[in-house]
């Protein structure tokens, strides 16, 4: 399978483009010929990158909400695939990409699918700015990731993936939800509701089910749920919520 880039580069058969060698990952802004959102920060992305000096590997994570959408081989992007947890699985079925900012994140995750015996080509890149053809894919994975960028830089992430998507192509969802225990704290910089910044300097936004129609409203909406669970902690009880959907491409 080949999946061409904005500049005219190839990934042939999900191998390394051809203009890099192996091991090797670039990000490059003359990649990507769209507008940046102006509330992008150097500062927040440069914290990805310092917080994958110390994570450590989660083991793999599992990927049956897509199995139910998605033939085999099918071309699927994990955007903002990470250290790797879902894109080693994704590898095993599909034709797989893994996009992310954090350079720390792509080396580790490169390293994880290559102890497994698998492989997925790994590109640096934001979100709201991917250097693909439009129509490259059939499926994109989007878990964790849009809940750490502000509300323009959400909706041009989503406009991407649109872009991106084949037609009747699915998008997978899953972000914090704004009955979570951990909402709250220090507001961004801009402010922006339900918005905060941690010590470690990245940004942390959480959902209403509202937002997140809103957010898809050019897509079919085929799921759309709250997740809710218990927690107990030094004897009080607390809640996480997250918010799930799949959407499609019409």
């Amino acid at each position: 399978m080949n999946i061409e880039t904005d500049n005219g580069r190839v990934i042939t058969d999900m191998g390394f483009t051809d203009t890099e060698s192996p091991g090797k990952v670039k990000i490059k802004d003359t990649d990507v010929p769209v507008k940046k959102p102006a509330c992008s920060s150097k500062e927040h992305f440069l914290a990805w990158d310092k917080e994958y000096t110390h994570l450590k590997w989660g083991g793999p994570a599992s990927i049956r909400g897509l199995q139910a959408y998605l033939a085999p081989e099918a071309r699927v992007l994990d955007a903002g695939s990470g250290n790797g947890r879902y894109l080693g699985e994704l590898s095993r079925h599909y034709a797989a990409v893994g996009a992310d900012i954090s350079l720390n994140a792509l080396g580790s995750s490169r390293t994880q699918l290559a102890r497994s015996g698998r492989f997925a080509e790994h590109l640096g890149a934001s979100v709201h700015a991917l250097p693909f053809k439009a129509g490259s894919f059939d499926g994109i994975l989007c878990y964790g990731v849009l809940q750490h960028l502000f509300k323009e830089e959400r909706e041009a992430a989503v406009g991407e993936f649109f872009r991106l998507l084949c037609s009747g192509g699915f998008i997978f969802f899953e972000a914090f939800g704004c009955e979570d225990m951990r909402c709250g704290g220090e507001p961004s910089s801009p402010f922006e509701e339900k918005t905060f910044v941690r010590q470690n300097g990245i940004i942390y936004h959480y959902f209403s089910e509202k937002e997140v129609k809103k957010l898809f409203c050019e897509f079919e909406v085929l799921e759309l749920e709250n997740v809710t669970k218990e927690k107990t902690f030094r004897g009080e009880s607390y809640k996480r919520h997250m918010v799930r959907g799949v959407f499609r491409k019409l």
